[in-house]
């Protein structure tokens, strides 16, 4: 359809041609204009139309040199060769465990995997920042400060999904934190992850902490909304539909944001502030996201790294969650045992089982953990946990 305005102009020019058609006079340079004045109704036409119904344009506002998504597409299509997994860490500022994640590469070859480091605007990865070669000068250089529970924080996991994303031979895309440590050597964690055709996404029904913003509703259903693990692991073209993404980050960073923290200065104020609406966007984005996509079909609805999440109570009874440490103690092969033998995952908002398996077989669930402490990885080190060949297969 065309405008009111150019729709009257279309009408107007017919009335003339009809009338100019209609006189005897066969004038030659009066069917030339004729001829010019179609041609311009025509060009006009078109210009009001794309004019009014192009869509809005919800940008990404970012530094990232973003690619499009057909270069994307292209890039994928046109990639013959070794697959690698990329590695992408999300550090507050150093790595403080790339003394363990040295051994970890050490043991792998490396045309089987890249590193991408989001970090401090500004931190550079050299010999004084980092015990280890693989990170030095792995760090993007247009990342942007991190603010817990904030937009920010995916806009960051844009940025290295984005940076990957430029190495055709990046084929699975692993986002983890500088308090992740792997729990099997390289080798078996290629080949568990290359195995799978599906992303590695935890994506639940969110019913009970009611962190959907009914102002979403125009853009986001309520019954797209999911909950789960930030750390997930992706095949190529997941990665590509987080990276083009524009309407659903542009609602999330409106209407899904974190209530502020109790601040004791504050005094009965913080009554008020706690009533507001609380939302955590790093725990609802990329699953909400595919399941907008209708891609979840295409996922492992469970995440690769393990948390241990305590629960604890403050003075303003506000209950929050809180990810266990490990520290040297309790870091010891028992419990790293315990958790590699967890070989299913229940979620009971959807009263859910999710079995672990690999072509049928039975798997371990999880092929990385957090938080640990530098005295924790030190200990995962000494015990030969990523240091020793592991010849057994996915």
């Amino acid at each position: 359809m065309t405008t009111k305005k150019g729709a009257a102009a279309i009408a107007w020019w017919r009335h003339v041609v009809i009338r100019w058609w209609s006189c005897k006079c066969k004038c030659q340079w009066k069917l030339k204009l004729l001829l010019f004045l179609s041609v311009a109704l025509t060009l006009y036409a078109l210009f009001t139309f794309h004019s009014t119904h192009s869509p809005p344009d919800i940008s990404f506002s970012s530094s990232s040199s973003s690619l499009s998504p057909s270069r994307h597409r292209l890039l994928r299509l046109q990639f013959d060769g070794v697959p690698k997994i990329a590695f992408l860490f999300l550090a507050r500022r150093n790595l403080p465990l790339d003394f363990l994640w040295d051994s970890f590469f050490e043991n792998a070859d490396v045309a089987n995997f890249s590193i991408y480091v989001h970090s401090a605007p500004g931190f550079v990865f050299n010999e004084s920042t980092s015990r280890s070669t693989f990170f030095r000068d792995r760090q993007l250089k247009n990342s942007i400060q991190v603010g817990w529970g904030e937009s920010s924080m995916i806009q960051a996991e844009r940025l290295l999904f984005d940076a990957a994303l430029e190495d055709p031979a990046n084929q699975r895309f692993i986002l983890l934190s500088d308090s992740c440590v792997p729990l099997y050597n390289f080798s078996f964690i290629y080949n568990y992850v290359m195995a799978s055709p599906k992303s590695f996404v935890d994506s639940f029904l969110d019913k009970k902490e009611n962190r959907y913003n009914s102002k979403m509703s125009p853009v986001i259903p309520k019954e797209k909304w999911r909950k789960g693990s930030q750390w997930i692991t992706l095949v190529r073209s997941h990665a590509e539909v987080i990276v083009d993404d524009k309407v659903i980050l542009s609602a999330f960073k409106k209407f899904c944001k974190r209530r502020p923290p109790v601040d004791a200065k504050k005094g009965k104020l913080n009554i008020k502030l706690q009533k507001q609406h609380n939302c955590i966007p790093d725990e609802h984005y990329v699953q909400t996201l595919l399941a907008m996509s209708d891609l979840e079909g295409e996922l492992e609805r469970r995440t690769l790294t393990y948390t241990v999440w305590n629960q604890s109570a403050t003075k303003m009874e506000n209950k929050g969650w809180h990810p266990f440490t490990f520290n040297f103690a309790n870091a010891g092969p028992k419990q790293i045992k315990e958790i590699k033998d967890i070989n299913h995952v229940y979620y009971e908002t959807e009263f859910r089982t999710e079995w672990c398996r690999s072509n049928s077989a039975l798997v371990p669930c999880f092929l990385f953990s957090r938080k640990f402490s530098q005295g924790a990885a030190m200990r995962l080190l000494s015990d030969g946990v990523v240091g020793h060949a592991d010849t057994s297969e996915v």
